[in-house]
């Protein structure tokens, strides 16, 4: 192995390390209002935390709606957390809301909003479109749209899923078989994110979060094993491992779409938005990866176990780092 390949794969190993390093510090931040009577909203305001510090990131309400008592702050699961009640004289629909200093933030947030008739909007808002007006009710494609977004945006920075996909590419050379693995590992999280997010099946979220970083280590360590080894069942029907694995990961997507929320009138064409959205980020991770590894073999000499196995070790580490700080949250 030449040293111009050595040095492209630490480039790899640094590059996925400093992306899971960021993982709590993308997340998004989520603004969740709930008409509990005509003009009165009770407002929960949730801003990532990395680290011990707060993004300067407000919430900006219409000149019309007065707050009716002093925000109650507490600190819960890596995020800042503010609760209020406003007052709008003229009620919420057709005002503005905007995220103050949104712009200047590399994350998005979330907003959702539940009217006292049943009626519900989400917004996605970024630091290139801050604010949105409050309609009231949405469209049948506003709802797609915003759900499709919502799930590709939530796979692209779900660092801990990306990683076990991450993992399947690098153990599977088979292409055909790394279809049906991918395809069985959609399949299985489909499965519990539908039952999990319409409430027919349930987990505590934490364990949940735990075993999806246990997940990701056991699949690194079949990394290090010999290629030609098949007695495994990771190595012999990987399909299998996906699919188990899958139906864990579906809980985790389902976590975050609950505390999106899901809109009454629209349930299924969100819930089916939502998944084709992390199909889709998931099939667009997949093939930026494949495109890496064939550029890399073919510019440089071919694939030994050293780099690999550097690879392996690294992700195992990240996950149980993952899993023992998840664990300790319990």
């Amino acid at each position: 192995m030449t040293a111009r390949l050595a040095a492209a794969f630490f480039l790899l190993v640094k590059l996925l390390a400093a992306a899971t390093a960021q993982a709590d510090e993308l997340r998004p931040a989520f603004l969740d209002l709930r008409e509990f009577a005509p003009g009165r909203f009770s407002i929960v305001w949730k801003v990532p935390a990395p680290g011990n510090m707060r993004l300067a990131i407000h919430v900006r309400m219409p000149e019309s709606c007065k707050a009716a008592n002093d925000p109650v702050r507490t600190v819960n699961a890596g995020a800042f957390v503010e609760r209020w009640n406003v007052e709008c004289d003229r009620g919420l629909k057709q005002e503005r809301i905007e995220i103050a200093g949104l712009r200047t933030t590399p994350i998005e947030t979330l907003a959702h909003i539940t009217y006292v008739d049943g009626s519900t909007q989400v917004a996605r808002l970024t630091p290139d479109a801050t604010s949105l007006v409050a309609t009231g009710a949405q469209t049948r494609l506003d709802v797609a749209r915003t759900y499709f977004l919502l799930g590709v945006d939530h796979i692209l920075t779900g660092f801990d899923h990306l990683l076990f996909v991450f993992t399947l590419v690098l153990l599977i050379k088979d292409r055909w078989t790394l279809l049906k693995t991918i395809t069985a590992f959609t399949l299985a999280h489909s499965i519990t994110l539908a039952g999990a997010s319409l409430g027919y099946i349930s987990l505590h979220q934490q364990p949940v979060e735990a075993a999806i970083a246990l997940s990701i280590a056991f699949t690194a360590r079949e990394l290090v094993h010999d290629r030609d080894e098949d007695k495994s069942l990771a190595r012999r029907a990987p399909w299998v491992l996906a699919f188990a694995f899958g139906l864990l990961h579906g809980f985790g997507f389902a976590g975050a779409l609950k505390e999106i929320g899901l809109p009454a009138n629209e349930t299924p064409l969100a819930l089916l938005t939502f998944n084709v959205g992390v199909e889709t980020g998931q099939l667009i991770f997949v093939a930026a990866i494949l495109l890496i590894l064939r550029a890399i073999s073919t510019l440089f000499d071919p694939l030994t176990a050293t780099p690999l196995r550097a690879v392996a070790y690294l992700i195992g580490t990240v996950s149980m780092v993952w899993f023992i700080s998840r664990a300790a949250a319990f």
